[in-house]
């Protein structure tokens, strides 16, 4: 899969840079995650340069995370893994005494950080769609799991083992953290029956950017805040764009927290802190155009920002939104073959 190739390349690459001397950071994120100028502004400051790394999937950022050789000094993490991963003593325990901003967040945020993290950026799952290709906006799930004929080879999946099944188990009418035999057999009828119409199950950040795959991806499984990120690498400004489907969807949460490996750990807290101030929460909200849980931050957004559906979900998705829980380990085991025999059939084809 993609996601263990990039996972593979990054811990070579991290290992390789050896111990971060005392003015340089690395920092595990999302590829175009983050306002670059607020780097920029932090080494500009400090003196301290942050080198960030890149994943394009869970289990790829997983990886990195669980190698006790990979150096990674600050990470953004999901909810679920900022909590498994506090609680092996890989990542460390934050609170407002080592890092002051997060007085700023409502204590609904910070609990879902399981106190290892600072809740980063939030949203839900949906469908991507090329407006010029896909006129009609999907309105459900099915439209991407039981797609058009016409759609057939210009899909975008996931190859990630939580999110890849948010879309068949809502369809379903399942939770999104099944993990019984019979609900992820389902699952996986519906997604090998969509198959020959994926083009891919690399992430859609990354696979629009590829001159062979990019051109033909019509409609992908996403993140809230992807259609902008899109449009800024095909540079056209409102040809992708983003719908919850009405069965409901994943909320999720971001968290950016310090590695208990760091051998600069102060540094990487400073790091952490000057993200998540209201400041630079704001700068960031706005530049990446997705929703900040920094009540401070929030409240220095223009009001049209804070109003805007496509950024801040309404109450009504909301409601029909599910929050991940940690999944069995034979769950994660059967989602893991699952996705990874779909994506290699994909390959080979």
């Amino acid at each position: 899969m993609r996601g263990a190739l990039l996972a593979a390349v990054s811990l070579t690459a991290l290992a390789a840079a050896g111990p971060a001397g005392a003015t340089t950071l690395n920092l595990l994120i999302w590829e175009a995650y983050i306002d670059e100028q607020i780097l920029a502004d932090f080494t500009a400051e400090t003196g301290i340069e942050v080198r960030q790394t890149f994943y394009d999937s869970g289990d790829a950022r997983d990886e990195i995370l669980a190698d006790p050789n990979s150096n990674v000094d600050a990470v953004v993490t999901n909810e679920n893994g900022a909590k498994l991963y506090g609680n092996r003593g890989i990542i460390m325990a934050l609170d407002a005494a080592n890092v002051p901003a997060l007085k700023d967040y409502a204590e609904s945020w910070t609990k879902r950080c399981g106190g290892y993290g600072v809740p980063y950026l939030w949203g839900t799952m949906g469908i991507l769609y090329r407006s010029d290709k896909v006129t009609t906006a999907p309105a459900s799930w099915a439209d991407l799991m039981k797609p058009a004929e016409n759609l057939r080879g210009h899909i975008a999946m996931y190859d990630d083992h939580a999110e890849a099944f948010v879309a068949p188990l809502v369809l379903l009418g399942k939770s999104v953290n099944a993990n019984d035999n019979e609900s992820l057999k389902a699952a996986y009828a519906l997604m090998k029956a969509q198959a020959p119409y994926v083009l891919t199950y690399d992430y859609v950040i990354t696979s629009v950017q590829s001159p062979d795959k990019g051109p033909n991806i019509y409609m992908a499984l996403g993140y809230s805040g992807d259609q902008y990120t899109l449009n800024d690498k095909v540079n056209a400004p409102g040809l992708w764009r983003y719908v919850v489907p009405r069965e409901g969807t994943l909320s999720w949460l971001d968290c950016i927290t310090v590695s208990e490996r760091s051998g600069n750990k102060e540094l990487a807290l400073k790091l952490v802190d000057y993200i998540s101030n209201a400041k630079n929460g704001a700068r960031n909200a706005l530049k990446l155009n997705m929703p900040t849980a920094s009540t401070a931050a929030l409240a220095l957004l223009p009001p049209d920002v804070q109003s805007n559906p496509e950024i801040y979900a309404a109450p009504e998705i909301l409601a029909k939104s599910q929050l991940q829980e940690e999944l069995t380990v034979e769950s994660v085991q059967a989602r893991r073959r699952i996705i990874s025999s779909l994506a290699q059939r994909s390959d080979a084809r």
